[in-house]
C-alpha cells in the first residue's frame, strides 16, 4: 500500500511537470541555483562552501525526526525542479531512489554514502534489533571528521561544476573549511591518546560507526542507528547497565531530540551521569535560527567524549 501510494504520488509529480511544459509556460530565470539539501550536515557543508552563492533549502524541517521522512508532492516537485539535489543515500533514502528513477529525467544528484567508504550496521552484544537481519551499510558517514572531509571535497566538484565561474572562490572557502575539520579531528585523537578507558554506552539509536571506528572506541548500544523501533526491552537496557557498572563508566550518552528515559534509567541504577552526543542529523529551530554548524555541534561532542574516556 506504502509503494502504490507513492508510485501514485510520482505519477502525479511527472504529470505536474508536464502539465507546467504544455501549458507554455516557459520558467522565470534563476539569479541563483537552486539548491536542496536533504538533512543538515550536507546544508551546512554546502553553505560553508558556497555561501550565498546559491539559493540553498534543507528538506528536513528544523526540530523534525527525519527517520521514516516521506516527501509531500510539492517537495518532490521542488526537488526535481531543482539545480543539484544532495542526500543522504543508503535504505533510509529508497525513496529517493524510486524518485531518481521514475521521473524521466536526468536529475542533477550526489549521495553522501557515494563520497566515502561505507562499513555495515553491525550488531553488537545486548543490542537490539539486529541479530536476525540483513546487514545494511551504516548510512552515518559524516559523524566522522575525517568523512566530513571527503564529503565536502566531493561536494566541492559538484558546486564547481554548478557554478564554474565561482570555482576559484569556492574552492578558497572549501580549502579553509577542510583545515577547521581537520582540527577537528586532530582535536578528537587528541583527546583519545590521554584516554584512561575506551568503552561507552548510547542508551539510544547509535549513529556513531564511524566515529567510534576513527576513535578506536568499544561501544554498547541500545538499538542499530537507523531503528524504527520506540521501544527498548527491559533485557537491553539491564544489560547496558550491567556495562556501566563493569566498565565503572562515568556516563552514558543519549541523542538530540531524545526523551532521555532510557538514559536516565541507567543514570537512576548506576549513579553515573548522562551527556548528549550530537549525531547532527537536525537542529531544532531556535539552534537553526541561530545559525549553528557542524563544527559547532561536533566541538560539543569533543567535549562529551573528553568525559566518556576520561
Amino acid at each position: 500500500m506504502k509503494i502504490a501510494k507513492r508510485l501514485f504520488a510520482l505519477l502525479l509529480c511527472a504529470l505536474a511537470l508536464l502539465s507546467s511544459v504544455a501549458c507554455g509556460g516557459e520558467a522565470k530565470p534563476k539569479d541563483k541555483p537552486v539548491v536542496i539539501a536533504t538533512i543538515f550536515p550536507q546544508y551546512d557543508f554546502i553553505r560553508q562552501i558556497a555561501g550565498d552563492r546559491v539559493e540553498l533549502h534543507m528538506l528536513a524541517k528544523p526540530g523534525t525526526e527525519i527517520h521514516g521522512f516521506d516527501p509531500s508532492l510539492s517537495e518532490m516537485t521542488e526537488i526535481l525542479s531543482c539545480d543539484l539535489f544532495v542526500y543522504v543515500g543508503g535504505e533510509t533514502d529508497r525513496w529517493v531512489d524510486d524518485l531518481l528513477k521514475k521521473n524521466g529525467r536526468d536529475l542533477n544528484a550526489v549521495a553522501l554514502v557515494d563520497l566515502c567508504d561505507t562499513v555495515d550496521e553491525e550488531c553488537v552484544p545486548g543490542m537490539q534489533g539486529t541479530a536476525e537481519e540483513e546487514p545494511e551499510a551504516d548510512e552515518h558517514v559524516w559523524t566522522s571528521p575525517g568523512n566530513a572531509i571527503r564529503i565536502v571535497e566531493g561536494l566541492t566538484d559538484a558546486l564547481c561544476a554548478l557554478l564554474p565561474d565561482e570555482a576559484d572562490a569556492m574552492r578558497a572557502n572549501a580549502a579553509a573549511y577542510r583545515k577547521e575539520l581537520t582540527a577537528l579531528d586532530a582535536d578528537f585523537r587528541a583527546v583519545m591518546q590521554d584516554a584512561k578507558r575506551t568503552t561507552v554506552v548510547f542508551a539510544e539509536r547509535f549513529p556513531f560507526r564511524y566515529l567510534c571506528d576513527e576513535l578506536g572506541l568499544t561501544y554498547y548500544a541500545a538499538l542499530p542507528g537507523c531503528s524504527s523501533n520506540e521501544e527498548v526491552a527491559l533485557s537491553t537496557v539491564s544489560f547496558l547497565i550491567d556495562r556501566v557498572n563493569e566498565e565503572h563508566l562515568p556516563g552514558v550518552f543519549y541523542i538530540e531530540f531524545s526523551d532521555q528515559r532510557i538514559a536516565n534509567t541507567i543514570a537512576k541504577a548506576t549513579g553515573c551521569e548522562t551527556w548528549l552526543l550530537h549525531s547532527c542529523h537536525n537542529v531544532s529551530r531556535e539552534d537553526f535560527d541561530a545559525g549553528v554548524t557542524y563544527l559547532d555541534l561536533m566541538r560539543q561532542n569533543l567535549i562529551g567524549i573528553k568525559k566518556a574516556v576520561n
